[in-house]
């Protein structure tokens, strides 16, 4: 503040060195304690090899339409030889629906994991949730990508459905009271 602001304001009490280091330190034991929870730490670790995952397929999915030269967009083929490469493939699909079921999994997993991380649960049983729902996708996207015997995507998607069905009874019992 400057000396002729300090003269304009002069019901505004002046901040110390101290206070102002006070303040930050509990700044930074508020952002300790988010990251800090067990609980919370164990679900970004299981939440970030999650997108890792669909980013290889991602990846996956674009190395293949490149291999099999069978692309989306008109301007696309034209870059790789043709517009007779504008064109569906059975495994380019089979990759993109690989992909599209993790987005509509794996982002409402993202949603419960990081509320049911604000409930307090136990860092055993929430471990246990966030591993089995990683071990169950990450089987669903071999099954999907592979094309392994059925039933094994279809078990996969069931055990991987178990811990978030859980975890909304769990948040809904959490805030029932509130609402």
């Amino acid at each position: 503040m400057t000396e002729a602001n300090q003269h304009a304001y002069p019901s505004e009490p002046q901040e110390s060195a101290g206070e102002r280091e006070t303040e930050r330190q509990r700044d930074r034991e508020t952002e300790n304690n988010m990251l800090g929870s067990p609980v919370f730490s164990c679900f970004a670790f299981y939440s970030t090899l999650l997108v890792l995952k669909m980013y290889i397929i991602a990846i996956i999915t674009g190395q293949v339409r490149l291999r099999k030269k069978a692309f989306a967009n008109v301007e696309d083929a034209m870059r790789h030889g043709g517009e007779q490469f504008c064109r569906e493939d059975p495994y380019v699909a089979r990759c993109r629906r690989a992909h599209l079921n993790d987005l509509e999994n794996i982002l409402p997993f993202l949603f419960l994991g990081a509320i049911y991380s604000l409930t307090e649960p136990s860092l055993a049983i929430a471990r246990g949730h966030f591993l089995i729902f990683f071990l169950g996708r990450l089987v669903h996207s071999v099954a999907y990508l592979f094309a392994l015997k059925a039933p094994t995507r279809s078990l996969a998607y069931i055990v991987a459905q178990v811990p978030c069905v859980s975890m909304v009874v769990q948040i809904l019992i959490a805030v029932a009271s509130y609402a």
